[in-house]
């Protein structure tokens, strides 16, 4: 995604929730810059949904503050005041028992736009989200796909200041998913409309979002850009959430310039960080950061740490491979298809696995802080 300016729209401040002495909500501070898409993800029940309610107030905290372009939501602009000003996109489209383009103008009508204006802004969001052809159709006729369509082209019609989307992609199929995904995608950048899109597709969220929030229990448990979170997780929970397939407990048993050796379950990783002799570290490992070759290869690599292996399960995941090795330790790896035909790999053949010392992201278990360095 293009980059947002640092101009804030919407601020949240000592933001809680509960409900039957249950906390659901637990935000102390969470600013969203003017036309970035920030992207909320979590497991069920992570709160996602929760968040965003609050923020668009549809429902009400039970303690802190909403600010919108620096002016408090409830206080000095009111609630209905503040929602005309945004709109939200649910999981499930709820359209009228009308023609998509009625469903389309329906938020224009209500902002008592005249006709021929109404009709130009509808016609350019059918085409922006591909279903001009679909204007006189009843909206009880579409396909999911369509349905959704419809309410993103509604959503856009008005053009909003904040746009929340709740799990939009969530009931489609695969194909239809990606679709829809691509042009949510370009006209996104198109608008340049300020996003906040709650999902639980970490690969939803690397491809829309400027930054990424990701929260469980009702709270942010790191948010940054898709490169931060990715590469720089500050727990496990964050790094096992965003797909670091592989995650190993050990401890510094040898400190260089710049460098460490961790012991893990035995066997030696070398790292990039500072850490201590004889600190616990958690260390992550990407898993297309791994290479696979035969065992009885030889040659020269630049990769400090190789182990030999063997191949436990190898899983298809589109146009590669996902392959879990027994190094005395778990490992996961990446290959493409091709690369698997030619290794002929199979369950229960013995292989070497490597991967550079820059590769292990490490956070210490004693702080509990990120120690990562490129």
């Amino acid at each position: 995604m293009e980059k947002s300016s640092n101009t804030p729209i919407l601020e949240a401040r000592n933001l809680h929730v509960e409900r039957a002495g249950v906390t659901l909500l637990d935000v102390p501070d969470l600013v969203i810059n003017e036309g970035e898409v920030l992207s909320i993800i979590g497991p069920n029940g992570a709160g996602k949904t929760t968040l965003l309610q609050t923020l668009c107030y549809l429902m009400k905290p039970t303690q802190g503050e909403v600010f919108f372009r620096g002016v408090k939501v409830g206080f000095q602009l009111p609630p209905f005041e503040y929602r005309k000003r945004l709109t939200m996109v649910f999981q499930e489209p709820l359209l009228f028992d009308t023609t998509v383009f009625n469903n389309v103008a329906s938020g224009l009508k209500f902002r008592k736009l005249k006709g021929m204006e109404i009709g130009k802004i509808v016609i350019e969001n059918l085409e922006l989200l591909g279903i001009a052809h679909l204007k006189d159709r009843s909206a009880r006729t579409l396909s999911g796909g369509e349905a959704q369509r419809t309410s993103l082209a509604r959503a856009f019609a008005i053009r909003p200041e904040i746009l929340f989307l709740d799990e939009p992609f969530a009931a489609l199929d695969p194909p239809t998913r990606e679709s829809l995904m691509e042009d949510l995608e370009h006209v996104l950048k198109k608008a340049n409309t300020t996003t906040i899109f709650a999902t639980h597709d970490r690969m939803e969220a690397l491809r829309l979002s400027n930054r990424i929030a990701v929260m469980k229990g009702g709270m942010i448990h790191q948010i940054g850009s898709p490169m931060e979170i990715v590469n720089h997780p500050v727990s496990e929970f964050v790094a096992s959430f965003i797909g670091i397939e592989t995650i190993l407990s050990g401890r510094v048993v040898t400190k260089g310039a710049g460098t460490f050796i961790a012991s893990i379950s035995g066997h030696n990783i070398e790292a990039i960080g500072d850490a201590r002799v004889g600190e616990n570290v958690m260390c992550f490992i990407r898993p297309e950061s791994v290479v696979i070759s035969l065992d009885s290869a030889r040659g020269l690599t630049s990769e400090r740490n190789v182990f030999s292996g063997t191949v436990e399960k190898i899983i298809p995941v589109g146009p590669y491979y996902k392959i879990h090795i027994d190094c005395g330790f778990p490992l996961a790896a990446y290959i493409t298809n091709d690369s698997c035909r030619d290794l002929s790999l199979e369950v229960g053949k013995k292989i070497k696995a490597s991967f550079k010392a820059t590769a292990v992201r490490i956070i210490g278990k004693n702080k509990g802080i990120s120690k990562d360095r490129e």
